[in-house]
């Protein structure tokens, strides 16, 4: 499957800086995305296995590390608590990471808890119209919250916890406890969620598996932690992770233990939750609609392949008629949603 090799950076442009005040996204940062940047040393982030990671350990001169650090606590303290400090006395940045990597170079902030020594972490990335869009519908449309904040041209996320996919791909798949039909479930869920709101590029490193011990087994959910590729590619087959070869052992358990008309209830069930959540988030979602229906976050070329395969997959010629990436999300949920079925779950 073709993956653009570096995809295009998109402004904030002001329909959307309207929107991210509104909805109380926005707000002024102590430190910017650019002052992280002039960091005077790093040496490599080796994990607890000694596997460099490929993110590096930055270092600061003096006179800018003590102005930095507070900064950054500063900023911990407005995602967390609205920026109510007295709360925050005993926390400090212990450590600032570099991601050598990928399309956004976040920085990894880890806030450390002096009193008992646990940790923490955010991001602090460039801010790109795509990414914002895809927190956004991650936000409205997914079990999950999430929570940002953006000023100018940096974006601050906070961390998403869970096993990296490929990980837990590699390590916890074959555990005795793993249930795999609850893993198989899950990933149907997850696959139908990114298909439905067009979250692409959803490789193993690009979610998160949390998991949570039940009273007799565990439970399982799948969250993207990289929302670069929000409604950016023209293949279809972007916005399906069982298309990913490094999701194929799962797919494998899928087509092992789930029967195509339970695969297809679990769709069902995850388009009905979603509706539910569309329903009690209508304005907000009109909104972010509107803007991107206004705003440029992908190529031409890509929306015309994206409006071609989704006419064909839907059969409706009114794809067709869409303009941009914002027509065809709209559209798209429009489709699918409307005609979600009440089903029970199980």
């Amino acid at each position: 499957m073709y993956i653009s090799k570096k995809k295009l950076f998109y402004p904030v442009q002001e329909r959307l800086r309207k929107y991210l005040h509104y909805y109380d996204r926005e707000t002024k940062l102590p430190v910017l995305y650019e002052d992280l940047l002039h960091y005077s040393d790093s040496y490599p982030y080796f994990d607890k296995k000694s596997n460099d990671t490929l993110w590096e350990s930055v270092i600061y001169d003096q006179h800018m590390q003590q102005e930095l650090k507070e900064g950054l606590t500063m900023i911990y303290a407005l995602l967390k608590t609205d920026g109510d400090m007295t709360v925050m006395e005993h926390l400090y940045v212990s450590r600032i990471d570099y991601c050598t990597f990928g399309n956004s170079n976040p920085f990894r902030v880890q806030i450390m808890n002096q009193l008992n020594d646990n940790y923490d972490y955010f991001y602090v990335k460039r801010a790109d119209a795509s990414r914002i869009y895809g927190l956004e519908l991650e936000h409205i449309l997914s079990p999950s919250r999430i929570n940002y904040l953006v000023d100018g041209d940096s974006l601050i996320e906070e961390h998403i916890a869970g096993i990296p996919g490929d990980v837990f791909i590699k390590d916890f798949v074959e555990r005795p406890t793993t249930n795999k039909v609850r893993l198989a479930k899950e990933f149907v869920k997850f696959n139908e969620r990114c298909f439905v709101r067009l979250l692409g590029d959803m490789r193993a490193y690009n979610y998160v598996v949390d998991i949570t011990p039940d009273f007799e087994d565990e439970q399982y959910r799948v969250r993207p932690i990289d929302f670069d590729q929000q409604t950016y590619e023209g293949k279809k087959t972007m916005y399906l992770p069982q298309f990913f070869k490094d999701n194929n052992v799962i797919v494998e358990l899928v087509l092992q233990l789930l029967k195509p008309d339970v695969v297809k209830q679990y769709q069902n069930e995850e388009r009905t939750l979603m509706f539910r959540r569309l329903r009690a988030a209508r304005y907000r979602l009109k909104d972010l609609i509107d803007c991107m229906r206004n705003d440029v976050i992908s190529t031409p070329e890509k929306i015309e392949q994206l409006k071609q395969e989704l006419a064909k997959h839907h059969k409706q010629d009114e794809f067709l008629k869409c303009q941009n990436m914002g027509d065809l999300v709209r559209l798209h949920l429009k489709t699918i949603l409307t005609k979600a079925p009440k089903v029970k779950q199980a």
